[in-house]
């Protein structure tokens, strides 16, 4: 019989703290009968949410009291030195003692990174974590990263992110060899960086399913399945992704409502639209993978309501069921000798 998932809960991160954590959680354990989960902040105001939501503590949903909260514009060294009992740092803590199998939380990126490092530490082969998320495209959506970890990183991480891009895609979408890409300001071979350039060679000559570079639009075509680039150029194309779909968003709302008979129409287009929003809803596509951590911590948007928190805490169940940081271990090792064999 499969042991329970065990999983912590940042309660007291993000934009709205307890009120999106715990209604969250108390959604998640009526999906996954069996889940184990552990609240980890202030004990009483958890208390008084969990009462407002005709709830209590129990076998499958316990309360770990933390003192400290992380803010959302705090300082990440400031966190690691001087809130070792925040929610953030205790709800790793549990991950590091065996305690739980996963973390979510929704605080400071910066500061969930740096603990989530300097605890868990990286595997093996593994230099930097990396951000990853699912960003959907034409045929399904594009696993990308980095998206703000690692703003300048060499080509050797770059082949890195690589290698824990494919597990994760292999892992969660059951995709056997996941076609990967090099983000590059063009197709053609010499154009690019040096690290650009030297991560191409790196991931031609390893057992990675490596398809060349790909373009800005290639994220969105569903040509590829992984997306590899540096922080800085990954989180300015989610932001720019995340820009651009409220634009067209606040442009079809304008357009149906400038005179009666465009709101006739978009009463008839209603469950087109319906549908549409829900296809391109991002709060289905909530929680970012840490990967290259001894340990699964995911990391859900800082704003995130109750039903994006749910789909971080779903993400994070996979990972668990899935193995995913054995799982890059084992090929990171062997993608870095085949790497290493076939050079000169």
């Amino acid at each position: 019989m499969r042991e329970p998932i065990r999983i912590s809960l940042d309660a007291m991160g993000g934009d709205f703290g307890p009120s999106v954590v715990v209604p969250a959680a108390l959604h998640a354990r009526r999906k996954n009968p069996g889940l184990e989960q552990v609240l980890v902040g202030d004990e009483s105001v958890l208390l008084a949410m969990l009462e407002e939501h005709g709830a209590a503590p129990d076998e499958y949903l316990r309360i770990r009291h933390a003192s400290q909260t992380v803010a959302m514009d705090e300082a990440p060294s400031k966190a690691l030195r001087h809130k070792k009992d925040s929610s953030m740092r205790v709800a790793i803590d549990l991950v590091k003692k065996g305690e739980v199998d996963a973390c979510v939380s929704a605080g400071n990126t910066g500061a969930l990174m740096g603990t989530a490092r300097f605890v868990l530490k990286t595997i093996p082969g593994i230099d930097r974590p990396a951000i990853l998320s699912a960003i959907p495209s034409i045929r399904g959506h594009t696993h990308m990263l980095d998206l703000g970890a690692n703003a300048d990183c060499d080509h050797e991480q770059l082949f890195q992110f690589a290698v824990m891009g494919s597990v994760l895609a292999t892992a969660v979408n059951n995709v056997p060899e996941p076609r990967v890409g090099l983000l590059n300001i063009g197709e053609e071979e010499g154009k690019g960086v040096e690290r650009v350039q030297k991560a191409a060679e790196l991931l031609a000559r390893s057992s990675l399913n490596y398809v060349g570079f790909v373009e800005g639009n290639d994220i969105y075509t569903g040509q590829v399945d992984v997306v590899v680039c540096d922080g800085f150029s990954g989180n300015v194309a989610l932001k720019t992704s995340e820009g651009l779909a409220k634009m067209v968003s606040h442009y079809i709302r304008e357009e149906f409502s400038r005179n009666w008979y465009s709101r006739l129409a978009g009463l008839g287009a209603w469950p087109v639209l319906s549908a549409l929003r829900e296809r391109m809803d991002p709060r289905a596509y909530n929680g970012a993978s840490l990967l290259g951590l001894q340990g699964i911590v995911i990391k859900s948007h800082g704003g995130a309501d109750s039903f994006a928190f749910a789909n971080a805490i779903e993400m994070a169940l996979v990972e668990v069921r899935n193995q995913v940081p054995e799982r890059i271990g084992h090929l990171v090792a062997s993608a870095l000798a085949d790497a290493d064999g076939n050079g000169d």
